[in-house]
Formats: structure tokens, sequence, C-alpha cells
């Protein structure tokens, strides 16, 4: 087995980490001229411009201090960031740095407390060998080790993030549809059809599509099948088979009528997807959907059985579509969609405009109920899901499966591990101070 060296690796949002919670040696502190130092309170940390910490509280020799404190992996980073010249810093109580590299004892009669003997190698070490890792996360190898407790309440919190992160995105979309949440609910619902890799494609699509449009069109499914393909880019042609013949007049017509410009069809993807998740098939489902002409939001707002919602949504496509997965394609062998297409749009898109309604509208009850649905619907199943099963962690219901792939792609991609609870508690686990 290689035995891989991994160099201590210093920066200064870790160096503030340490700081923030301790992660020194408390006694025998002394400044550079020999004054004992005690950490009171290290202060709150500033996320603005101005020195790193504010309301420390600190004993310097005989004398307790509060105010402000610095932090510089270097003395001479004060002179190299012109602190100097700044009026903010003149009021700073204590200059923490790691490495003292001047040979003034103080910085402009600021006393200067050098951390460098005081930090144990293992916290370096542990955090260099996270952000070097390779591994599906960082912690892989020590990650199920965590406890239960706090997993729970870090799922808790990553949940709410990521329905805050979703509930923005369809705040824009509110926006952009003049505050109409039944348009914005229509949307919401083909862009979660069209997930995971075809769900923006979806949303310019239903953008390019007005509600009231389709509305108007929902007594005939081949007229709506023939705005959504035609507007899709795909009914360009030539075809075989009479039916997209068909919906190809249909939209011509539809398109002078309503004034449309179609998309462009290079943008849908089909490549390494099951043919019940091509993008014909999952606009095929949306059209059965619409032509159901039900005020989804309405209902959305008055649900309190989320089986009952799952089984308004669910539909299967109809007509052609019950024996093709593509235009002139007959398929030797058919698949449908399952439930969990329908389970992926409440989860994706119905949820998060449920609880977007309770935050715009000052009702929590909203927000609660969405949070708490997450609860009562299975956990997703992907390959982030997998990996995640493979280093010990399991989902059990959709609100981990959230927090899961919220963790993996906003802290665990971008190695934001001192943010991440998991990543502190393992940085702090059995350091002796």
């Amino acid at each position: 087995m290689t035995i891989v060296q991994i160099a201590p690796l210093l920066t200064e949002e870790l160096f503030q980490y340490i700081w923030k919670h301790r992660l020194f040696t408390i006694s025998h502190l002394h400044t550079i001229e020999g004054e004992a130092v005690q950490v009171l309170q290290p202060g709150v940390l500033n996320s603005n411009d101005g020195p790193d910490f504010s309301n420390a509280r600190l004993r310097i020799g005989d004398t307790i201090w509060a105010g402000n404190v610095e932090l510089h992996l270097k003395t001479s980073d004060w002179f190299r960031h012109n602190h100097q010249r700044d009026l903010r810093y003149r009021n700073v109580i204590l200059h923490v740095v790691f490495e003292h590299d001047l040979e003034e004892v103080n910085t402009q009669g600021i006393p200067i407390l050098e951390l460098q003997s005081a930090i144990p190698k293992m916290v370096l070490h542990r955090y260099a060998k996270l952000k070097h890792s390779a591994d599906f996360v960082p912690c892989a190898g020590n990650v199920a080790s965590v406890e239960r407790l706090t997993w729970r309440s870090w799922k808790d919190r990553l949940l709410v993030e990521r329905m805050e992160k979703r509930a923005d995105m369809m705040k824009e979309w509110l926006k952009k549809s003049h505050n109409n949440w039944e348009e914005c609910c229509y949307w919401a619902i083909a862009y979660g059809y069209g997930m995971p890799v075809n769900g923006e494609a979806f949303l310019r699509l239903a953008q390019s599509l007005p509600y009231t449009m389709l509305m108007r069109n929902k007594h005939d499914l081949a007229q709506l099948e023939a705005l959504l393909f035609g507007q899709a880019g795909m009914l360009e042609g030539p075809f075989a088979d009479e039916y997209p013949l068909d919906l190809q007049a249909e939209y011509a017509f539809l398109k002078r009528k309503y004034h449309l410009l179609a998309l462009l069809p290079h943008q849908w993807r089909w490549l390494r997807m099951r043919p019940a998740s091509f993008p014909s098939v999952r606009l095929a489902s949306l059209a059965v959907l619409l032509q159901q002409g039900r005020e989804l939001f309405a209902r959305l707002l008055e649900m309190k059985d989320l089986q009952h919602f799952q089984q308004v949504l669910f539909v299967q496509p109809e007509g052609y579509w019950k024996d093709h997965y593509r235009f002139d394609t007959p398929a030797v062998v058919m698949r449908r969609p399952g439930i969990m297409v329908t389970r992926n749009v409440i989860i994706n898109s119905i949820l998060p405009l449920l609880y977007l309604y309770g935050r715009e509208k000052k009702l929590p009850e909203y927000q609660e109920r969405a949070l708490g649905m997450m609860e009562t619907l299975p956990a997703e199943e992907n390959n982030v899901m997998e990996g995640w099963k493979k280093v010990g962690i399991l989902a059990g219901d959709a609100a981990d499966s959230q927090a899961l792939l919220h963790l993996k792609q906003h802290y665990c991609e971008e190695k934001r591990c001192l943010q991440c609870a998991i990543g502190c508690k393992l940085l702090k686990t059995g350091i002796s101070l």
C-alpha cells in the first residue's frame, strides 16, 4: 500500500476557523513581548471589510480588553495589506499570527500573539487531507463515524437551505410571470418533467407557450402535442408516420395564429438516458396533464393529502406514445414512465413552490407543510444517492435525499469543509487542547 504524504495546508480561512473555535492550546499563551494572554471570548467573525473579529474579550497581562482582533498568517501581512493606513484597524486589541516574521515585537503598538506552536499538527494534517481528497466526498473514509444527532441537525439545516435556494429560483420565475402563481406553477411542473438533464430546456419551452394559450387548446390533445413538440423544434421532419405529419401541419397553423418562434432542437439531450426518460416521452406526458385543465396551483394550496395530489399529477402518455419513444421509431418493448417521475416533480418543483408561497405571503404553515411532506416521500434514487450509500450514509426519505444532494453539490464538491457540520466535527474529534 502506498502512503501519500500530505503537506500541512494553512489558509486564512482555516486560521480564522482555528481562532473562532479555539483549536489551539489555550494555556501558556504569551505575546511576543512576553505578556500572558487569556482568550475569554474569541469574538464574532466579520464577513465585511475591517478587522477579522469584533467583540473579542481578552486578558493581556493584568488587563481585560474588549475590541477587535486581526489575524494573519504572517506578521508582515499587516503591512502588505496596508492596514497601517486604514483607520478601521486603529482599535485592534491583538494581532494574531501563525508566524511572526518581523523583528518588531508589536504592530504599530498592537501586541502580537504567535499561534504556530499552539496549534495541533493533527488539525492541519486533517484539513490538508480533506482539501486534497479525490474521493466521492472529501471525508469519505470517516463520514460514517459521525454520530446520528450531528447528522440529523445538519440534514435539517441542509434541507432548508435547498428549499430556500429553489424558492429563490422560482421567485425569479414569479416575477417574470407578473406574479401569476398558476403560470409559475405550470413552469415549475414543466421544469420538473425535464429534470435532471432537460430541466432548463423544458423551462424555456414552457415560458414560450403561455399557460392561457394552452388552456384554450386543451380540448384537443393533438393540438396540445402540436404546440409542445412544434415549439420544442421536434417537428422539423421529414417523417414517415402519419401522426407526426399531422402534428407538423397543425403546428404550422398554430404557429401563424399565435406568432410563435420555435426553440432550436439541438438543446435537447437524449444520450445516456432510458427511453422512458426521453424528452419526447416527457412532453407527451405533460400534454396529458395539461389537457386535464385543472388549476393545479389552487389545488396545491388546498392539498391536505399528498397521496391524492400525487395521483392527480401521475399521467401516462396516450395514443401514438403508447408504443413509441420517438417519432417514426416503434418500440419493440415499451416501458412506461413510472410513479418516480411524478414524485420527482413534487420534490423538485411542487413542494419548493409551496414553500415559496408561504415565504412570500408570510404564511409559515405552508413552509412547514412543504418541509414536512418531504419526510412522507421515499428517498430519491440516483448516482449521488448510490455514492452516499457506498460511504455508509443512507437516506430514509426525500428530506434526507434532498439534504444529501445539497451537501454533495454545494459543500463537498466545493470543498467547503469548514462550513460543513460533518467536516468540522471530524476536524475537532480527538484533539486534546
